[in-house]
Protein backbone atom coordinates (compact mmCIF):
# COMPACT_ATOMS: atom_id res chain seq x y z
CA UNK A 1 0.00 0.00 0.00
CA UNK A 2 2.70 2.64 0.49
CA UNK A 3 3.65 2.28 -2.94
CA UNK A 4 0.58 2.93 -4.21
CA UNK A 5 0.69 6.14 -1.59
CA UNK A 6 4.14 6.88 -3.60
CA UNK A 7 2.91 6.07 -6.72
CA UNK A 8 -0.09 8.42 -5.90
CA UNK A 9 1.96 11.20 -4.88
CA UNK A 10 3.86 10.98 -7.60
CA UNK A 11 1.06 11.32 -10.23
CA UNK A 12 -0.55 13.94 -8.46
CA UNK A 13 1.45 16.59 -10.00
CA UNK A 14 0.34 15.51 -13.25
CA UNK A 15 -3.04 15.59 -11.86
CA UNK A 16 -2.45 19.24 -11.14
CA UNK A 17 -1.19 19.74 -14.56
CA UNK A 18 -4.61 18.38 -16.03
CA UNK A 19 -6.45 20.62 -13.34
CA UNK A 20 -5.09 23.61 -14.79
CA UNK A 21 -6.57 22.88 -18.23
CA UNK A 22 -9.67 20.94 -17.28
CA UNK A 23 -10.59 23.03 -14.53
CA UNK A 24 -8.83 26.01 -14.69
CA UNK A 25 -9.12 26.82 -19.03
CA UNK A 26 -11.91 24.12 -19.35
CA UNK A 27 -9.52 23.12 -22.24
CA UNK A 28 -9.96 19.06 -23.41
CA UNK A 29 -6.16 18.17 -23.90
CA UNK A 30 -5.06 15.20 -25.11
CA UNK A 31 -1.73 16.30 -25.61
CA UNK A 32 -0.93 14.67 -22.03
CA UNK A 33 -0.68 11.28 -23.39
CA UNK A 34 2.18 12.51 -25.41
CA UNK A 35 4.01 15.17 -23.02
CA UNK A 36 4.24 12.61 -20.36
CA UNK A 37 6.74 10.21 -22.82
CA UNK A 38 8.53 13.37 -23.63
CA UNK A 39 9.10 14.26 -20.11
CA UNK A 40 10.58 10.57 -19.26
CA UNK A 41 12.43 10.51 -22.70
CA UNK A 42 13.94 14.10 -22.04
CA UNK A 43 15.08 12.63 -18.37
CA UNK A 44 15.86 9.63 -19.48
CA UNK A 45 18.33 10.26 -22.46
CA UNK A 46 19.26 13.10 -20.66
CA UNK A 47 20.43 10.95 -17.66
CA UNK A 48 22.22 8.15 -19.89
CA UNK A 49 24.64 11.09 -21.39
CA UNK A 50 25.51 12.02 -18.18
CA UNK A 51 23.30 14.97 -17.47
CA UNK A 52 23.20 15.71 -13.97
CA UNK A 53 19.74 14.18 -12.91
CA UNK A 54 18.34 17.20 -11.89
CA UNK A 55 18.71 19.31 -14.90
CA UNK A 56 17.41 16.79 -17.28
CA UNK A 57 14.15 16.48 -14.88
CA UNK A 58 13.89 20.46 -15.79
CA UNK A 59 14.75 20.21 -19.00
CA UNK A 60 11.94 17.45 -19.13
CA UNK A 61 9.83 20.08 -18.09
CA UNK A 62 10.53 22.60 -20.46
CA UNK A 63 9.91 19.83 -23.19
CA UNK A 64 6.24 19.30 -22.22
CA UNK A 65 5.93 22.83 -22.12
CA UNK A 66 7.11 23.29 -25.51
CA UNK A 67 4.03 20.65 -26.32
CA UNK A 68 1.66 22.33 -24.57
CA UNK A 69 2.76 25.42 -26.58
CA UNK A 70 2.18 23.66 -29.73
CA UNK A 71 -1.40 22.51 -29.23
CA UNK A 72 -2.15 26.16 -27.70
CA UNK A 73 -0.81 27.76 -30.85
CA UNK A 74 -2.61 25.36 -33.03
CA UNK A 75 -5.79 25.95 -31.15
CA UNK A 76 -5.40 29.75 -31.31
CA UNK A 77 -3.57 30.82 -34.07
CA UNK A 78 -4.10 27.82 -36.03
CA UNK A 79 -7.95 27.94 -34.95
CA UNK A 80 -8.48 24.05 -35.18
CA UNK A 81 -10.73 22.51 -32.31
CA UNK A 82 -8.61 22.25 -29.14
CA UNK A 83 -10.04 18.70 -28.81
CA UNK A 84 -8.24 18.22 -32.08
CA UNK A 85 -5.69 20.25 -31.69
CA UNK A 86 -4.13 17.99 -28.48
CA UNK A 87 -5.13 14.96 -30.67
CA UNK A 88 -2.86 15.92 -33.32
CA UNK A 89 -0.23 17.33 -31.08
CA UNK A 90 0.09 13.69 -28.45
CA UNK A 91 0.50 11.50 -32.28
CA UNK A 92 3.13 13.78 -33.53
CA UNK A 93 4.87 13.28 -30.29
CA UNK A 94 5.06 9.68 -30.51
CA UNK A 95 7.45 10.17 -33.20
CA UNK A 96 9.17 12.38 -31.78
CA UNK A 97 9.69 10.36 -28.39
CA UNK A 98 10.66 7.77 -30.50
CA UNK A 99 13.66 10.28 -32.09
CA UNK A 100 14.68 11.83 -28.90
CA UNK A 101 15.47 7.83 -27.64
CA UNK A 102 16.62 6.52 -30.13
CA UNK A 103 14.48 3.03 -29.51
CA UNK A 104 11.25 2.20 -27.43
CA UNK A 105 12.55 1.79 -24.49
CA UNK A 106 15.81 3.49 -22.57
CA UNK A 107 16.85 1.39 -19.22
CA UNK A 108 18.14 3.63 -16.15
CA UNK A 109 19.12 0.75 -14.61
CA UNK A 110 22.68 1.57 -13.01
CA UNK A 111 22.91 5.37 -13.75
CA UNK A 112 22.27 7.65 -10.94
CA UNK A 113 18.73 9.35 -10.75
CA UNK A 114 17.07 11.90 -8.58
CA UNK A 115 15.71 8.18 -7.13
CA UNK A 116 19.03 6.74 -6.30
CA UNK A 117 19.93 7.83 -2.87
CA UNK A 118 16.25 7.00 -1.77
CA UNK A 119 16.66 3.79 -3.28
CA UNK A 120 20.10 2.88 -1.89
CA UNK A 121 19.34 4.17 1.69
CA UNK A 122 15.95 1.89 1.49
CA UNK A 123 14.43 4.54 2.05
CA UNK A 124 11.59 3.80 -0.75
CA UNK A 125 7.91 2.19 0.73
CA UNK A 126 8.77 3.70 3.67
CA UNK A 127 6.81 6.76 5.68
CA UNK A 128 10.45 8.38 4.81
CA UNK A 129 9.44 8.33 1.19
CA UNK A 130 6.29 9.01 1.50
CA UNK A 131 6.89 12.20 3.12
CA UNK A 132 9.29 13.05 0.25
CA UNK A 133 6.78 12.72 -2.35
CA UNK A 134 4.27 14.76 -0.32
CA UNK A 135 6.49 17.24 0.00
CA UNK A 136 7.30 17.10 -3.66
CA UNK A 137 3.51 17.37 -4.58
CA UNK A 138 2.45 20.14 -1.96
CA UNK A 139 5.39 22.39 -3.67
CA UNK A 140 4.06 21.85 -6.76
CA UNK A 141 0.31 22.87 -5.49
CA UNK A 142 1.56 25.92 -3.45
CA UNK A 143 2.93 27.14 -6.59
CA UNK A 144 -0.16 26.59 -8.56
CA UNK A 145 -2.02 28.18 -5.56
CA UNK A 146 -0.16 31.57 -5.77
CA UNK A 147 0.17 31.83 -9.63
CA UNK A 148 -3.21 31.42 -9.96
CA UNK A 149 -3.98 34.06 -7.62
CA UNK A 150 -1.69 36.88 -9.21
CA UNK A 151 -3.22 39.03 -12.07
CA UNK A 152 -2.07 36.16 -15.02
CA UNK A 153 -3.93 33.66 -13.01
CA UNK A 154 -6.71 35.53 -12.45
CA UNK A 155 -7.30 36.01 -16.23
CA UNK A 156 -6.49 32.78 -16.60
CA UNK A 157 -9.53 31.76 -14.61
CA UNK A 158 -11.73 34.46 -15.79
CA UNK A 159 -10.52 33.08 -19.82
CA UNK A 160 -12.44 29.65 -18.81
CA UNK A 161 -15.56 30.55 -17.03
CA UNK A 162 -16.30 33.54 -19.23
CA UNK A 163 -13.85 34.03 -22.16
CA UNK A 164 -16.16 36.61 -24.02
CA UNK A 165 -16.59 38.71 -21.03
CA UNK A 166 -12.12 38.30 -20.25
CA UNK A 167 -11.77 39.59 -23.55
CA UNK A 168 -14.09 42.48 -23.77
CA UNK A 169 -11.68 43.52 -21.07
CA UNK A 170 -8.96 43.74 -23.63
CA UNK A 171 -7.03 40.36 -22.05
CA UNK A 172 -5.87 38.18 -24.70
CA UNK A 173 -7.21 34.43 -24.03
CA UNK A 174 -5.20 33.34 -26.69
CA UNK A 175 -2.15 34.06 -24.86
CA UNK A 176 -3.89 32.64 -21.55
CA UNK A 177 -4.50 29.28 -23.10
CA UNK A 178 -0.80 29.14 -24.60
CA UNK A 179 0.20 29.70 -21.29
CA UNK A 180 -1.82 27.38 -19.67
CA UNK A 181 -1.68 24.30 -21.55
CA UNK A 182 2.27 25.37 -21.48
CA UNK A 183 2.31 25.13 -17.67
CA UNK A 184 -0.07 22.07 -17.58
CA UNK A 185 1.69 20.11 -20.23
CA UNK A 186 5.20 21.08 -18.76
CA UNK A 187 3.96 19.68 -15.08
CA UNK A 188 2.91 16.50 -17.07
CA UNK A 189 6.21 16.09 -18.24
CA UNK A 190 7.84 16.84 -14.87
CA UNK A 191 5.59 13.44 -14.11
CA UNK A 192 6.76 11.69 -16.79
CA UNK A 193 10.62 12.57 -15.53
CA UNK A 194 10.08 11.16 -12.18
CA UNK A 195 8.08 8.74 -13.20
CA UNK A 196 10.85 7.00 -15.62
CA UNK A 197 13.37 7.51 -12.46
CA UNK A 198 11.36 6.12 -10.21
CA UNK A 199 10.51 2.77 -12.22
CA UNK A 200 13.80 3.02 -14.09
CA UNK A 201 13.31 3.10 -17.48
CA UNK A 202 11.37 5.44 -19.83
CA UNK A 203 9.35 3.35 -23.05
CA UNK A 204 7.27 5.19 -25.75
CA UNK A 205 3.90 3.89 -24.52
CA UNK A 206 4.10 4.87 -21.12
CA UNK A 207 2.21 7.70 -21.47
CA UNK A 208 -1.16 5.90 -23.46
CA UNK A 209 -4.21 7.01 -21.80
CA UNK A 210 -3.02 8.38 -19.02
CA UNK A 211 -5.44 11.26 -18.89
CA UNK A 212 -7.93 8.92 -17.58
CA UNK A 213 -5.69 8.45 -14.83
CA UNK A 214 -5.18 12.45 -14.59
CA UNK A 215 -9.12 13.53 -14.72
CA UNK A 216 -9.69 10.42 -12.61
CA UNK A 217 -7.75 11.82 -9.89
CA UNK A 218 -9.72 15.45 -10.45
CA UNK A 219 -12.96 14.12 -10.72
CA UNK A 220 -12.88 12.09 -7.49
CA UNK A 221 -10.60 14.22 -5.71
CA UNK A 222 -13.22 17.15 -6.00
CA UNK A 223 -16.04 15.07 -5.80
CA UNK A 224 -15.32 13.51 -2.35
CA UNK A 225 -13.12 16.52 -0.71
CA UNK A 226 -14.69 19.74 -2.65
CA UNK A 227 -13.89 22.56 -4.73
CA UNK A 228 -14.97 25.68 -3.12
CA UNK A 229 -11.49 27.39 -2.67
CA UNK A 230 -8.34 26.85 -4.93
CA UNK A 231 -6.84 25.43 -2.34
CA UNK A 232 -9.21 22.76 -1.24
CA UNK A 233 -9.77 22.16 -4.90
CA UNK A 234 -5.36 21.43 -5.09
CA UNK A 235 -5.26 19.41 -2.27
CA UNK A 236 -8.47 17.49 -3.37
CA UNK A 237 -6.40 16.68 -6.93
CA UNK A 238 -3.64 15.63 -4.47
CA UNK A 239 -5.76 13.29 -2.44
CA UNK A 240 -7.94 12.11 -5.68
CA UNK A 241 -4.39 10.79 -7.25
CA UNK A 242 -3.69 8.85 -3.87
CA UNK A 243 -7.13 7.77 -3.69
CA UNK A 244 -7.39 6.28 -7.60
CA UNK A 245 -3.85 4.60 -6.80
CA UNK A 246 -5.19 2.38 -3.40
CA UNK A 247 -8.19 1.31 -5.86
CA UNK A 248 -5.85 0.53 -8.40
CA UNK A 249 -3.45 -1.21 -6.04
CA UNK A 250 -7.33 -3.20 -4.11
CA UNK A 251 -8.18 -4.30 -7.63
CA UNK A 252 -4.91 -5.65 -7.95
CA UNK A 253 -4.97 -7.65 -4.69
CA UNK A 254 -8.48 -8.75 -5.76
CA UNK A 255 -7.18 -10.66 -8.23
CA UNK A 256 -7.56 -7.89 -11.42
CA UNK A 257 -5.07 -8.28 -14.06
CA UNK A 258 -2.88 -5.17 -14.98
CA UNK A 259 -4.19 -4.91 -18.52
CA UNK A 260 -8.06 -4.51 -16.57
CA UNK A 261 -6.39 -1.34 -15.26
CA UNK A 262 -7.68 0.54 -18.32
CA UNK A 263 -11.28 -0.41 -17.68
CA UNK A 264 -10.90 0.25 -13.86
CA UNK A 265 -10.13 4.02 -14.59
CA UNK A 266 -12.72 4.41 -16.95
CA UNK A 267 -15.38 2.63 -13.83
CA UNK A 268 -13.46 4.70 -11.51
CA UNK A 269 -14.49 7.97 -13.76
CA UNK A 270 -17.76 7.10 -13.93
CA UNK A 271 -18.14 6.61 -10.26
CA UNK A 272 -17.16 9.76 -9.89
CA UNK A 273 -19.13 11.31 -12.23
CA UNK A 274 -22.55 9.72 -11.21
CA UNK A 275 -21.77 9.66 -7.79
CA UNK A 276 -22.72 12.93 -6.73
CA UNK A 277 -26.01 12.61 -8.02
CA UNK A 278 -26.88 9.88 -5.28
CA UNK A 279 -28.60 11.91 -2.34
CA UNK A 280 -26.83 9.84 0.38
CA UNK A 281 -23.35 10.47 -1.10
CA UNK A 282 -24.47 14.33 -1.22
CA UNK A 283 -25.21 14.56 2.55
CA UNK A 284 -21.85 12.54 3.30
CA UNK A 285 -20.18 14.78 0.86
CA UNK A 286 -21.63 18.37 2.49
CA UNK A 287 -21.12 16.83 6.04
CA UNK A 288 -17.67 16.40 5.06
CA UNK A 289 -17.12 20.03 3.12
CA UNK A 290 -18.75 21.83 6.87
CA UNK A 291 -16.38 20.23 8.60
CA UNK A 292 -13.52 21.09 6.57
CA UNK A 293 -14.68 24.50 6.37
CA UNK A 294 -15.62 24.96 9.75
CA UNK A 295 -11.74 23.43 10.91
CA UNK A 296 -10.16 26.11 8.76
CA UNK A 297 -12.41 28.62 9.86
CA UNK A 298 -11.13 28.22 13.10
CA UNK A 299 -7.62 27.53 11.74
CA UNK A 300 -7.27 30.88 9.67
CA UNK A 301 -10.25 33.17 10.17
CA UNK A 302 -7.54 35.65 8.70
CA UNK A 303 -7.12 34.02 5.66
CA UNK A 304 -7.84 35.83 2.08
CA UNK A 305 -10.40 33.56 0.32
CA UNK A 306 -9.98 33.09 -3.05
CA UNK A 307 -12.25 32.35 -6.21
CA UNK A 308 -14.20 30.05 -6.68
CA UNK A 309 -12.29 27.07 -9.64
Amino acid sequence: MITAVELGLIYAIMALGVYLTFRILDFPDLTVDGSFTTGAAVAAVGIVNGINPLVATLLAFFAGAAAGTVTGLLHTKGKINGLLAGILTMIALYSINLRIMGKANVPLLGETTLITPLRDGKMLGTVFSVAIFFALALLVKFAIDWFLRTDVGLAMQATGDNEEMIRSFGVSTDNQKILGLALSNGLVALCGAFIAQYQGFADVGMGIGLILIGLASVIIGQAIFGSKYIWIATLAVILGAVLYRLVIQLALSAGLEPNDMKMISAILVVIALVLPQWKGFSKISARMKGSSAATNKTDSASAQKEPVA
